[in-house]
């Protein structure tokens, strides 16, 4: 069973009750919540950063747990061309982790977020075999202006944000630039909100798993095709790593076919990748041929 079925099968067994203030549900970067006779919509995401499987304490820092906790969640609020408003964390740690260690991390996260507008307002605590970091998010849009994965069209032409494969490159290396990228991710907020105030995106998520399965997401979202031409790749970084390497948390959006966009943003490149087009829903092809996706997937035997 792979992520996506699994995701299925939870939106099978839970079900949403017929709410008009619950505007999205299971499926996207974000849930959305929109209360009565109000003018902007809530944004709700929850992510887990897992010692041995995010991180390991013998190659990460405190303070780049920190950062890849606080990055992970605002990063689902960027995709949704929001702004964050708050942070909530569950943080479980083993008896043997020492003081030091709780220190950095709580007071790196809290900077982290404070500096983004989301401060740390509360969470929980337990003691477990390994560290366990849970951060939930809350941010808002304009009522109705999410940017969601079922919004590309036919004929969208499909974006990314930097260059792909860094994170990947800085895990197998454990030094120099392409390190920091994998310990110090940077959450694309200000882009998000280009993307949705100034660039028209027309579907907008966070490249976390790895372009290939990551695409595959917001085609099969759409009802879509992905056809990819060329991918930007991090210097030093192979194909596979730029196709399929994960935590990159840049943007993957779709916007009109032929929309002329800069070069850059705020010193991001931002490079055409490709083009959604009619086809079968959620295959993605790179110059003409299938796409298998082997981005990160917690569920995959």
């Amino acid at each position: 069973m792979t992520e996506l079925d699994w995701v299925r099968e939870a939106s099978r067994l839970i079900g949403l009750p017929r709410n008009p203030e619950i505007v999205q549900g299971i499926g996207d970067d974000c849930a959305i919540y929109r209360m009565k006779g109000a003018g902007r919509d809530l944004l709700f995401t929850t992510d887990m950063t897992l010692e041995d499987v995010h991180f390991r304490r013998a190659t990460h820092t405190a303070k780049q747990v920190a950062l890849k906790t606080a990055g992970r969640g605002l990063s689902d609020i960027a995709a949704m061309g929001g702004q964050p408003l708050f942070v909530l964390l569950s943080l479980a740690v083993p008896d043997d982790l020492d003081a030091a260690w709780r220190r950095d991390f709580l007071a790196t996260l809290a900077s982290t977020t404070m500096l983004a507008g989301a401060p740390l307002i509360g969470g929980d605590t337990a003691r477990a075999d390994k560290i366990l970091c849970d951060i939930v998010v809350c941010g808002w849009v304009p009522k109705g202006k999410a940017l969601l994965r079922s919004g590309a069209r036919a004929g969208n032409d499909i974006y990314v944000s930097g260059r792909l494969g860094g994170s990947a490159l800085g895990l197998a290396r454990g030094t120099g630039s392409a390190w920091r990228r994998h310990t110090e991710p940077q959450p694309r907020l200000a882009l998000g909100l280009a993307l949705r105030e100034k660039f028209g995106a027309t579907a907008c998520m966070d490249l976390s798993d790895g372009l290939s399965i990551d695409l595959l997401r917001m085609a099969h979202a759409s009802g879509l095709e992905a056809a990819v031409e060329t991918v930007p790749r991090f210097s030093g970084a192979s194909l596979a790593q730029a196709l399929h390497g994960g935590e990159d948390y840049e943007l993957l959006f779709t916007v009109q076919g032929g929309a002329v966009l800069p070069a850059e943003f705020q010193h991001i490149e931002l490079t055409r990748i490709g083009a959604m087009v009619k086809g079968t829903p959620g295959l993605v092809r790179y110059r003409g041929k299938p796409l298998p996706p082997l981005g990160h997937d917690h569920f995959r035997s």
